[in-house]
């Protein structure tokens, strides 16, 4: 078989939704679904065709200003199979991704398709999850990951996932996956991240910054008997220029003054004005909590806290509690999430003042 490869257009559409429907009997994608990805998504959708057939076709995402691609689905005619075809698109697929500067590629396939799990593995992908209750018919997945730009070999740490359940709590439920990495018994839940949030906000209002800053989240964690460190790189109350009301900018800047009156006669350690030292952080068994500005992950511009779980000299790795899935990420996407360390360094300054801020918590003496 020599199918030739190229890219899909919106005019194979109708050929992809019939080859969908001849080669899944659950899960399928819609006319809908391959016009986004083929017209909006950060994605690309290979094909493999012969004397104008459809044959196969591989869809691979890429997760917007990071190092991670992942193959969300691949398909061969059931007719083309035993012919090499599979392997072809994984080729095309892994090539996608090393074009879009990616390291690492992640997929899942169902426990009963021996074949698909047969050709991951024959090409080095390694099982790293499962994922309860993943497909239509409530089967699981399999996770499998190649690093498929060999660099150095990171050591991932296993530490724990929560997504947070408003548009406000990035900072808590950060916090949560910190606390629940230190202390194994510790249950992640709704009632404790809001109540974490309601300790640590700068200040709820209609308009304006609605979410945690690094004072309160500092305060938080040392409430709960861990020691923390807590670094920022400017002075003064943060986050005003995003609030036109000066009566409540000055709202915000009572309350920043209050946290900073009670971090006083805490024991929460003041570190330089940053960049951070994560390596040192992680080695000293700290869950560092990051900064950075969202704009260079969902091109939102809006501070966003996130957790880091694991770094090497190639990438830093994060857990980022924000599930967005009208860029059709999951829940799986946004764990250990490889990023470079140049990329990192920018994403981790926010807005006009390049606001540096982390909150380093370490196991309770």
């Amino acid at each position: 078989m020599k199918a030739a490869l190229r890219l899909a257009t919106a005019e194979d559409i109708a050929a992809l939704v019939e080859l969908e429907n001849r080669c899944f009997d659950h899960d399928r994608l819609s006319r809908r679904n391959f016009h986004w990805m083929i017209t909006r998504a950060n994605a690309r959708l290979t094909l493999a065709e012969e004397d104008g057939r459809l044959l196969g076709y591989a869809l691979v995402l890429f997760h917007q200003g990071t190092s991670l691609a992942r193959l969300y689905s691949i398909a061969s005619d059931p007719q083309a199979r035993g012919h090499g075809l599979g392997q072809r698109l994984l080729e095309a697929a892994e090539q996608a991704a090393l074009e879009n500067d990616c390291a690492f590629l992640r997929l899942e396939v169902r426990p009963d398709n021996g074949a698909a799990i047969a050709l991951y593995e024959r090409n080095g992908y390694l099982p790293f999850a499962r994922l309860s209750d993943y497909y239509e018919d409530h089967t699981e997945a399999l996770r499998y990951e190649k690093r498929i730009r060999q660099l150095s070999q990171g050591r991932r740490k296993r530490s724990p996932y929560y997504r947070q359940t408003t548009e406000f709590t990035c900072g808590p439920a950060s916090l949560l996956m910190a606390i629940a990495a230190l202390d194994r018994d510790f249950r992640m839940t709704r009632r404790e991240e809001l109540r974490l949030w309601r300790e640590a906000t700068t200040i709820y209002m209609t308009a304006g910054h609605g979410g945690c800053g690094p004072h309160g989240l500092a305060l938080a964690a040392w409430r709960r008997g861990f020691r923390v460190s807590l670094m920022v790189s400017v002075s003064g109350p943060l986050f005003l220029d995003g609030v036109r009301s000066e009566e409540k900018r000055a709202v915000m800047r009572v309350v920043h003054e209050d946290f900073c009156a009670e971090l006083e006669q805490s024991d929460v350690q003041s570190l330089k004005r940053g960049p951070l030292d994560i390596p040192a952080a992680l080695a000293a068994g700290g869950q560092p909590l990051v900064l950075i500005s969202s704009y260079r992950l969902t091109r939102s511009k809006a501070p966003h806290w996130v957790i880091v779980t694991d770094c090497d000299e190639d990438f830093v790795y994060l857990h980022d509690p924000d599930v967005d899935h009208s860029i059709h990420r999951r829940q799986m996407d946004c764990q250990h999430v490889p990023v470079s360390h140049a990329e990192f360094d920018k994403m981790s300054r926010f807005g006009r003042r390049k606001l540096r801020a982390a909150v380093i918590v370490y196991p309770r003496q």
